[in-house]
């Protein structure tokens, strides 16, 4: 696979372990993109009430990525996933314009956590394969990403759906995983 192919090259140390922090508001396509980085059938998803986890073994490392549930309700728990995340990824339904304020409020929060502080953000602008969908950089523009200072960022483009623009994100995500030395 693709991402497994990048992580072999970036093989820093034996056992290394990756923690992907897979977050956004419900409806955007989390469990989607998460099924897709593991080349699992998309065709029967459903809301996650909780979480998902992968974990894939390759090389030497072990990528764990956990996609959080979006809904209102569970969003105060994400808190519980930040510790040790070396990636966070957050994923927006780039054709909900009508949920652009919540979930740059929601993004915004997440920035603040002290325990996030410097963890490089992937965002996905998902569901581009939508005539409605807003491109990247009006997602960009709206969520005000140009005043993020501390930490390396990038808005890629996606479709979950056909995984259009997911390997581009994953590849970058790959070139800025800030290891963590583990005790």
């Amino acid at each position: 696979m693709g991402l497994l192919s990048i992580l072999r090259r970036l093989k820093q140390a034996p056992e290394q372990e990756v923690r992907l922090l897979l977050l956004g508001l419900d409806n955007a396509g989390k469990t989607t993109v998460l099924k897709q980085l593991a080349a699992e059938d998309i065709s029967h998803i459903t809301p996650t009430q909780g979480f998902n986890i992968k974990s894939v073994q390759s090389a030497g490392f072990k990528l764990n990525v956990w996609d959080i549930g979006g809904q209102r309700k569970i969003r105060p728990y994400w808190r519980n996933y930040f510790e040790n995340t070396d990636v966070l990824i957050y994923v927006i339904d780039s054709s909900d314009r009508k949920r652009f304020e919540e979930t740059s409020l929601e993004l915004a929060e997440l920035l603040e956590e002290e325990t996030l502080a410097t963890v490089p953000l992937l965002i996905f602008a998902n569901k581009q394969d939508l005539m409605t969908a807003a491109p990247a950089s009006e997602l960009a523009e709206s969520l005000r990403l140009h005043t993020i200072r501390d930490r390396m960022w990038q808005v890629q483009a996606c479709s979950a759906l056909t995984a259009e623009g997911i390997q581009d994100g994953m590849t970058w995500v790959c070139r800025n995983i800030k290891f963590r030395k583990k005790p």
